[in-house]
């Protein structure tokens, strides 16, 4: 990898499967740590379940949430294409690219955050509180504060700004 500036910012010109699929962890990244910090630390474990699908989204490319917008109607903008209509979303796996990477470090953070929670201090709920809303901020602005991290040191993006597939060394700004 090489270091590079700019910002890194996904499309926001429609609802695509893997910005629905952020929006909607955020949600429930948020909903879940309200409820392990006021009502049951326990509800921390679907913070953990969360995770462990990010992190499968990132090893196999399967998303279940991606599978179900499917039946919505939404498409898919990291998927590989399909022989035929597809009834269930992978994203691309072929490489590691950013997007990718985002899927698998935010995974491992929320479910380590998530365990710690419940076995040392709730104040790791801050965090996961703080992953959900960057969740949220993410597919409503395109902004990510992990995924320009990634991409200042040096990860390739598949998504440019207005739906075009990233070529080699592209910047955005």
């Amino acid at each position: 990898m090489t270091f590079r500036s700019g910002v890194y910012i996904v499309p926001v010109d429609e609802w695509y499967i893997e910005r629905a699929v952020w929006g909607i962890a955020g949600i429930v990244l948020l909903t879940a740590s309200a409820l392990a910090y006021w009502v049951n630390p326990l509800a921390a474990l679907l913070i953990t379940a969360t995770g462990v699908s990010s992190i499968i989204v990132a090893l196999t490319g399967f998303c279940m949430v991606g599978s179900a917008l499917i039946r919505l109607g939404f498409r898919g903008r990291l998927n590989a294409p399909p022989a035929t209509p597809a009834k269930w979303h992978f994203m691309r796996t072929d490489r590691w690219f950013l997007e990718r990477r985002i899927y698998l470090v935010v995974g491992i953070n929320i479910s380590l955050a998530s365990v710690l929670s419940i076995v040392h201090s709730p104040w790791w709920l801050a965090f996961t509180t703080f992953v959900g809303i960057a969740m949220l901020w993410f597919p409503a602005t395109g902004f990510c504060i992990m995924a320009n991290f990634l991409y200042w040191l040096g990860a390739e993006p598949r998504l440019a700004r207005g739906g075009a597939q990233m070529e080699s060394g592209a910047v955005c700004r």
